[in-house]
C-alpha cells in the first residue's frame, strides 16, 4: 500500500468511528437517564461486567467512574461464576456490557443475579437481545459497520460503547457536583493533584537544612552555608529567627565583581532585603508563579510575624513535579 493508501484507510476508520459515536448520542433516551437515577439512587458500588473485547470497554469505564466520584470496580464474566460474583453486595448495581447481548457467560449470571435482587443496567447492540430483556435498564448502542475493514473486529461498537460510559462518567460528575478539588484527591500523584494538593510544607527544608547566618557574620561563613546547605542561598536572621534579608548565588557574583574582601565583609552590608516570602500553608503551584511572576528562584517561607520557617528553591519544586503543570 501507498502511503496515500495507508492514509486514507486511517482516516475512513476514524470516520467510522466518528460517526457511530454520533448516531449513538443522537439516539439515547430516557433510558440513559433512568440508568443515571439508578446509579444516583444506590448506597452500593457500580459493578460493570463484561467479557473479551467488550470487557476491556467494561473495565475501563470502571475506571473512569472511580476516578470520578462514582465507586466502581469490574469483574470479568467467566470468573464471576467461579467465585467472583462473591463481591458484589446487596446494595450494588450491575451495568453488564455485550454488543451482542447474547454473550454465554453474562446470560449464564442472569439467574443468580436475580436472586441476589440486583438492578442490571446493560449496554448492547440489540435490544431484543437476551441480556436487553433482562435489563432494569438498557442503553442501546446500534452501529451500522464496524470500523475493521473486514467488518468483522470490533472496533466502532467498543468505541461507541466506551463513549457511552464515558457519557454517563460526566453527567453522573455533574450531578453529583464534583469539582476539581474532589478529582485532585483521587490523583494524588498526577498533575493535577500536585497542583491542587500539594502546599509549601510539603517540599520546603526546615531545621538545620535551611541555610542561615546572623547579620553580623562575615560573608565568608555566609559562603561556607551556602555551600554545606546547596540551596544556592542564605536567609539572614536576628536572635529571634525573624528575616533581616537574604544572599543568594546571584549576589555572591555582583559582589565579588566589586572586589570585596569575603574575610571583612558583614552580611548584613552585602544582603539583599528586597526578598519575597511565602507561607507554609500556600499551595506549591502558587509559589511557583510567584517565582516565575518576580523571575527568582529561592523564597523563603516565614509566618506572618515573619519568622523563618522554611527555604525552598526551583529545583524543589522540579522534583515534586510542579514546575512541568505550571
Amino acid at each position: 500500500m501507498t502511503s496515500h493508501e495507508i492514509l486514507s484507510l486511517a482516516r475512513e476508520v476514524m470516520y467510522v468511528e466518528s460517526d457511530a459515536i454520533k448516531n449513538v448520542a443522537d439516539s439515547l433516551n430516557e433510558a440513559f437517564c433512568d440508568a443515571c437515577k439508578l446509579i444516583l439512587g444506590s448506597n452500593g458500588k457500580l459493578v460493570t461486567i463484561g467479557i473479551g473485547k467488550s470487557g476491556h470497554i467494561a473495565r475501563k469505564i470502571s475506571a473512569t467512574l472511580s476516578s470520578t466520584g462514582t465507586s466502581s470496580f469490574f469483574i470479568n464474566a467467566a470468573d464471576a461464576s467461579h467465585g467472583d460474583l462473591g463481591m458484589i453486595s446487596p446494595t450494588d448495581i450491575i451495568l453488564a456490557m455485550s454488543y451482542s447481548g447474547e454473550t454465554e457467560e453474562l446470560i449464564s449470571l442472569l439467574p443468580s443475579l436475580k436472586k441476589m435482587e440486583l438492578k442490571l443496567i446493560s449496554i448492547t447492540g440489540n435490544s431484543n437481545s437476551s441480556i436487553a430483556k433482562a435489563s432494569d435498564t438498557h442503553i442501546l448502542v446500534d452501529i451500522e459497520k464496524e470500523a475493521c475493514p473486514l467488518n468483522l473486529a470490533p472496533t466502532a461498537s467498543t468505541t461507541a460503547s466506551l463513549a457511552v460510559g464515558d457519557a454517563l462518567a460526566a453527567t453522573l460528575i455533574e450531578c453529583r457536583n464534583f469539582s476539581t478539588e474532589d478529582f485532585a484527591k483521587s490523583h494524588p500523584n498526577g498533575s493535577l493533584g500536585k497542583r491542587l494538593l500539594l502546599k509549601v510544607a510539603d517540599i520546603m527544608h526546615t531545621g538545620e537544612k535551611i541555610p542561615t547566618v546572623k547579620p553580623e557574620q562575615m560573608l565568608s561563613e555566609g559562603l561556607i552555608e551556602i555551600s554545606q546547605k546547596n540551596l544556592g542561598m542564605v536567609a539572614i536572621i536576628d536572635e529571634n529567627k525573624e528575616v533581616l534579608g537574604i544572599f543568594t548565588d546571584g549576589d555572591l557574583r555582583r559582589t565579588l565583581d566589586s572586589k570585596i574582601d569575603i574575610h571583612k565583609t558583614h552580611m548584613s552590608d552585602v544582603m539583599s532585603t528586597k526578598y519575597k516570602t511565602v507561607e507554609k500553608d500556600m499551595l506549591a503551584i502558587a509559589s511557583m508563579k510567584l517565582l516565575k511572576h518576580h523571575k527568582i528562584t529561592h523564597l523563603l517561607v516565614t509566618n506572618e510575624n515573619k519568622i523563618l520557617q522554611g527555604a525552598l528553591n526551583i529545583h524543589d519544586l522540579l522534583q515534586a513535579g510542579i514546575v512541568r503543570s505550571v
